[in-house]
């Protein structure tokens, strides 16, 4: 038998799970704080059903409130029935805070297993399959519920709901329902509503092909309660049902308007007519209310003098997506004439086509932007972090400080960034750049040297040092605003091949002049953005070599998702080692998008997006239906933390 004072230890000899001890002490050597911060990124499942049983220390470290109050298992694929139920079993009285939403592989059974989560607070369960009846027992333990996410489907009848869980839903105050159905859902039951969300998914026909009818269903009669409302705001898929069903819950707000509203915000595909109910409404909300959010229907807007006889309060977020505002309207009314509007932190005007310029009558479509209206906007709202101004041609004049990017580098707080492909140009050629070749006329022919098709041939933007930096406008934008964690350039002419919330459009129009000048070095001025998660770039036709995109690859390491469409010209992609070498690099990413122009498909896909596409949505579950169409702007598409 060896002495104490004798080393036996021998690193060969050691077991597997041994030497993984071993290592592991050295992560246990750090202090609670920072395993606390290495364990939050842990799936909640495997936190409390596997970590937890390694050793005493992790023991008590999965436990802490900090990492039980809050568990999160949307897109958590691994949470199997067994897992949730032990889950909930293991930390079930500790969770304040529990979001399920899409998940949509748990049965109704193991859903309500969250009824043991005594001291919930918050619960999302869009997505979730609920019975009324389900429902009414889980919420009927839920008595500190004050915040709650639910869809409503085909069956749902209020009726079926206990006494106890009326009293849990009239102590909610916030509430999202997303309804398949015509009905009020729960909206009635909730008598202390501050905040509403409703998204409208109702099909027009049923699955046999009968026509629906927008009128509430027997026992759907009940009326609203608004008097306490802060926040309302309605999403609608397209479809007459939707825009029937919504009219009713807006009709019981155009009887008395709630004095505390604060936001009001409804988002329509295509044309959304007004009625009687929608003006008295909007009436009554210029008379009595100040409003720091708004997002109305185009149709709602254009023509209109609304803007002048709404008040605001200290506005955060405004969206007039595809509305014929002109510049000067903008300025006039919505700025009032040039004030501070340091409050403001998300605008949208993706598609307003003349919102740069001082008149909407006279302007085509491609004259140059008023950059007087440009400097008025950035100089008054100065802490903007969410600015979308896609589907629009903003050309930039000549002139020193007087373009786009120039201008828009002077809002320091932004996170977020949609712009138009043509609007990054410079104004005029750059001189240390020759002009973009079209993509047929990129390989050398003859006897010069031979360049491999899809090979990285220029130099890496940023090996540097052999060079001055790059001059370009875009780059020096991207360099004054190195926080961006979302950005989109998109072309201005661009339509998804898949939309969802808009019709389906055979061809895309040709990218216009200036876009033709954007190319492979204005995408690898996006690797100076270190904190970018989210990139979209679609309808690029200068694309090249895709130099650009390895770059990005290399620098943008946060990057989470990625969208691509259209880039090159048609039928000529070369840029595909280019982005397989990008992939390499892109360690953190979580979704890819890619889509490529492929008009000899239009043939079979595009009768599908009328005919057959309606049947294939009503069996997507709607976590994958928003993840399939990835291709449009978000980029102030919601207000900030509308919800978590």
């Amino acid at each position: 038998m060896a002495s104490s004072g004798e080393d036996t230890s021998n690193d060969d000899d050691m077991p597997p799970a041994a030497a993984a001890m071993a290592v592991g002490a050295h992560l246990l050597g750090f202090s609670d704080e920072i395993l606390l911060h290495i364990l939050s990124h842990v799936p909640s499942t495997d936190l409390v059903l596997n970590v937890r049983r390694t050793c005493r220390k992790l023991a008590v470290l999965c436990l802490d409130k900090s990492l039980t109050h809050t568990v999160l298992l949307q897109k958590d694929y691994e949470a199997s029935e067994d897992k949730v139920k032990q889950l909930v079993k293991e930390i079930g009285r500790e969770i304040q805070q529990l979001n399920m939403a899409g998940c949509y592989w748990l049965s109704g059974a193991t859903i309500e297993h969250v009824a043991r989560c005594r001291s919930l607070v918050k619960v999302n369960l869009s997505g979730c399959h609920l019975t009324s009846l389900r429902l009414s027992k889980m919420l009927s333990a839920l008595q500190h519920l004050r915040s709650l996410a639910i869809d409503v489907s085909p069956g749902f009848d209020a009726g079926q709901l206990s006494g106890e869980c009326k009293a849990t839903l009239s102590r909610v105050r916030e509430l999202k329902q997303t309804l398949y159905t015509p009905s009020y859902g729960v909206v009635p039951c909730c008598t202390s509503l501050e905040k509403l969300l409703l998204y409208f998914e109702i099909l027009d026909r049923t699955r046999e092909g009968a026509i629906l009818s927008g009128q509430l269903m027997v026992g759907q009669s009940n009326v609203p309660h608004y008097q306490n409302l802060r926040v309302f705001y309605a999403r609608l898929a397209p479809g007459y049902i939707n825009q029937e069903v919504v009219r009713l819950y807006l009709a019981v707000l155009s009887d008395r308007t709630p004095e505390n509203l604060h936001a009001f915000l409804i988002s329509v595909p295509g044309s959304f007519a007004e009625s009687g109910a929608t003006k008295n409404l909007l009436d009554s909300m210029a008379r009595n209310v100040a409003l720091d959010a708004l997002q109305l229907p185009k149709s709602w807007l254009n023509g209109s003098s609304l803007l002048q006889h709404m008040k605001f309060n200290n506005p955060f977020y405004f969206s007039f997506s595809r509305c014929t505002l002109s510049g000067g309207h903008l300025i006039q009314r919505v700025i009032n004439g040039g004030k501070e509007l340091r409050s403001l932190a998300s605008l949208n005007l993706s598609g307003c086509v003349h919102c740069l310029s001082p008149d909407s009558l006279l302007r085509k479509a491609e004259d140059d932007i008023d950059s007087g209206i440009l400097e008025t906007l950035v100089a008054s709202c100065r802490n903007l972090r969410h600015l979308n101004l896609s589907a629009a041609h903003h050309h930039s004049s000549e002139g020193p400080g007087r373009h786009l990017c120039q201008l828009l580098a002077r809002l320091r707080h932004l996170r977020s960034l949609s712009l138009p492909v043509c609007s990054v140009a410079d104004s005029a050629p750059r001189a240390d750049r020759a002009p973009a070749q079209p993509a047929m006329h990129a390989v050398p022919r003859g006897f010069g040297k031979k360049v491999r098709i899809g090979v990285q041939s220029c130099p890496n933007p940023f090996s540097g040092q052999a060079g001055p930096q790059p001059s370009s406008v875009f780059w020096s934008l991207l360099k004054d605003v190195p926080f961006l964690e979302r950005l989109e350039l998109i072309g201005s002419n661009f339509s998804s091949a898949m939309p969802r919330n808009e019709p389906a459009i055979r061809n895309s129009l040709p990218p216009c002049s200036r876009a033709q000048n954007v190319g492979d070095s204005e995408v690898a001025a996006i690797g100076q953005l270190a904190f970018l998660r989210h990139l979209t770039l679609a309808q690029l036709p200068s694309i090249l070599t895709g130099s650009g995109l390895v770059s990005i690859g290399l620098q943008c390491q946060q990057l989470q998702s990625l969208s691509l469409a259209n880039l090159g010209m048609m039928g000529k992609v070369v840029y595909m080692s280019a982005l397989s070498d990008m992939l390499k690099h892109c360690k953190r990413l979580k979704d890819l998008s890619f889509q490529a122009e492929r008009p000899a498909l239009n043939v079979v896909i595009f009768p599908l997006l009328h005919e057959g596409l309606t049947n294939v949505i009503r069996d997507v579950p709607m976590v994958h239906l928003d993840e399939i169409t990835l291709f449009k702007s978000r980029v102030a598409e919601e207000p900030p933390n509308l919800w978590w």
